[in-house]
């Protein structure tokens, strides 16, 4: 369930994002690729936070 919602979550992102796209006009690829890249950067980042963790912890055994 959890990720179903996550998935959402990233659906509605995507949404806003060509929302924000079509309403901005010339500079609507701009704002679409730096939402969509900081999105990317801050689930990557994210991910490996997670990874850095689960290492660490598997060490310390």
């Amino acid at each position: 369930m959890k990720k179903l919602g996550t998935f959402v979550g990233m659906v509605l992102i995507m949404i806003v994002s060509l929302f924000l796209a079509v309403i901005c006009g010339d500079y609507g690829p701009w704002y679409f690729a730096w939402l969509v890249g900081t999105t990317m950067i801050v689930l990557i980042a994210a991910a490996g936070a997670v990874m850095f963790d689960k290492q660490e912890e598997e060490q310390q055994r």
